[in-house]
């Protein structure tokens, strides 16, 4: 066999370093091709925008302000409320 050992050239059981090292290869191309899937699905789920943040995470004045560029509240009510937040220290 050429100076390649009783068992030829890939070693005992015809695997050797680089068979080892190709299955590993195929097996990170895969688990990058399963991220890959799964973060497309996501970004297709919530339209490619982050997913809306819970209401809990938000300080007073951001759910304030979506109150107010939504339209449930209006520009005084929305100032008087601004006022009071801060003056109560609610802005986190």
């Amino acid at each position: 066999m050429l100076g390649y050992g009783p068992y030829g050239m890939m070693g005992y059981g015809g695997w050797g370093v680089m068979g080892w090292m190709m299955s590993l290869f195929w097996v990170l191309l895969m688990v990058i091709a399963v991220m890959a899937v799964v973060w497309l699905v996501r970004a297709s789920a919530t339209g490619g925008r982050y997913p809306p943040r819970n209401e809990r995470d938000a300080s007073g004045l951001d759910v304030l302000g979506e109150r107010f560029a939504r339209g449930e509240i209006n520009r005084d009510e929305y100032l008087q409320r601004k006022r009071d937040l801060l003056a109560h220290g609610g802005s986190d």
